[in-house]
């Protein structure tokens, strides 16, 4: 699994793990994460998974370097997906 399909699925974990916000984005802590079974058995690194998705832009949280113990309490926010606004095409635009 390359680095890209490994931040989808952590994406698709914090959506399972954590709780949606207003905003449309979600809140899990990384205790949540870290202490799952199924995420155990998905990311060999979720540390290097976090933080791929950290340099990506679609999550969020605080420091550098997550730990075990330490940062159980750490929030970790997946950004909310944008919505798509249709374009209008000129085929549309003349009707």
């Amino acid at each position: 699994m390359n680095v890209e399909e490994e931040v989808e699925r952590l994406k698709e974990e914090i959506k399972r793990l954590g709780k949606v916000q207003d905003d449309g984005s979600y809140k899990v802590t990384f205790g949540t994460l870290f202490h799952d079974d199924r995420c155990a058995n998905i990311f060999e690194a979720l540390v290097g998974t976090l933080r791929a998705g950290k340099k990506r832009k679609v999550l969020t949280y605080d420091g550098e370097l997550l730990l075990q113990g330490v940062h159980d309490n750490v929030e970790i926010t997946l950004k909310p997906t944008p919505v798509a606004v249709p374009v209008a095409t000129d085929a549309v635009a003349k009707s």
